[in-house]
């Protein structure tokens, strides 16, 4: 009964273009964007193109030899949570680095992003009785896991829509608790939120402001402290969190805020109490690449160029990237689940190019996408070879009507 139970639901996933399957690259270190695919290294290389390490700081020797001193000296696990033995002297200048970065009293550090949103929410809307919460309509799954997980009143506001937002705030007594949560940078669509209204319309209405930045750390703003920074409003918002698995290349999630808010969050948050703490290499390895982009513009010069040059090889090739994308992210349109599938499997076999097929329930139905990002190790004759890969492959499948271009492609 329970085997025919889980089959029927994989078999629908399956029908609808929903089922995932893994790809398995093994990076070349130092080669980045390079990877060999299934682990076969007498083969030709592919191009990765939808990775999440924006800045390819998980390559950076600064990185990798804090890495490796860290296991040289403390070996490889923390041996246990924060709590019981798992606090080496790392966390100390990790969790003060963040602060810095952010301009908040203190930081905490978590395993991953997913947590570091998941174990705050939970645990902040449990600390403040008859609490409301307003999320974004395109927030992340981690949010919204977190915000599910308790039993507190909860409304949706419009994707960016402020003065949806205000409806839901002037609704409500103005000394109830309220946290209005939402991201800098929206992953799927590459749309930036409105950040400087939604805090005035916390300050009027009294609300605390929970803000995700993982897709900004790192790339925007001074010392690449995220777009809060770079609109000078980053003092105005309660909680910043962020992860150390994107931008910074490593591993790992962390809240910063003001010193009484992040003890609450680390005396009363479960998920943060009763999990193993992250090794000292890489606490040690997300240390040094903060301190690296603290002081470096260079990576993140380099992927606004290359992002440019990629958007307009794309806008030349007719390529589709949808018109929400205003940062790094380039969404590419497909609009089927079938041909999007279909056509990153004709990339990664006949263009050695590898993008990850986005379907529902991740993006909605009928809006099935490629995310492209580009870093800034790609070169510009890779940025021509995914242009004229895309443009063939489109023109294969009938995906979209694209401009002729000379492709010479075997």
């Amino acid at each position: 009964m329970y085997t025919e139970m889980v089959n029927t639901k994989l078999e629908s996933l399956k029908k609808h273009g929903q089922y995932r399957e893994f790809i398995t690259l093994n990076r070349m270190c130092g080669q980045y964007p390079l990877a060999y695919l299934d682990g076969k290294e007498d083969s030709e290389p592919i191009v990765v193109w939808c990775s999440n390490d924006y800045l390819g700081m998980s390559q950076h020797p600064a990185v990798t030899n804090a890495m490796h001193e860290a296991i040289r000296l403390y070996g490889a696990g923390s041996g246990g949570s924060r709590n019981i033995g798992g606090t080496h002297f790392h966390y100390s200048l990790l969790e003060s680095s963040l602060a810095d970065w952010h301009n908040k009293e203190a930081a905490l550090v978590f395993p991953t992003g997913y947590s570091s949103n998941d174990a705050t929410l939970q645990c902040l809307l449990r600390l403040f009785p008859d609490s409301l919460v307003i999320s974004d309509q395109l927030n992340h799954a981690s949010i919204i896991n977190g915000i599910r997980s308790t039993k507190v009143e909860r409304q949706i506001f419009r994707h960016n829509d402020v003065e949806h937002l205000e409806e839901l705030l002037a609704a409500q007594p103005l000394n109830r608790p309220k946290i209005i949560v939402f991201e800098s940078i929206y992953s799927m669509d590459g749309d930036i939120s409105p950040i400087e209204k939604i805090v005035d319309l916390a300050k009027k209405y009294h609300a605390l402001t929970f803000l995700d930045e993982v897709h900004a750390i790192g790339m925007y703003g001074p010392r690449g402290a995220g777009v809060a920074a770079e609109r000078g409003v980053s003092e105005d918002i309660d909680i910043i969190q962020g992860t150390m698995a994107k931008g910074i290349g490593v591993i790992g999630g962390y809240i910063t805020g003001s010193a009484l808010l992040i003890d609450g969050i680390r005396s009363f948050a479960s998920g943060f109490i009763f999990t193993t703490s992250l090794p000292p290499a890489i606490v040690a390895a997300c240390y040094a690449s903060i301190e690296h982009l603290k002081t470096s513009d260079k990576e993140r010069n380099e992927l606004h160029k290359k992002t440019e040059l990629l958007r307009k090889s794309l806008d030349q090739a007719g390529i589709p990237i949808m018109k929400s994308s205003e940062s790094h992210i380039l969404p590419v349109l497909i609009g089927d689940a079938e041909k999007c599938k279909m056509a990153s499997r004709r990339l990664l076999k006949r263009h050695h190019v590898y993008l990850q097929p986005i379907n529902s329930p991740t993006v909605p139905i009928g809006t099935e996408r490629f995310r492209v990002n580009v870093t800034p190790n790609h070169t510009e004759k890779q940025i021509l070879q995914l242009t004229q890969a895309l443009q063939e492959v489109f023109n294969y499948f009938e995906i979209a009507s694209i401009k002729s271009l000379d492709l010479n492609l075997v």
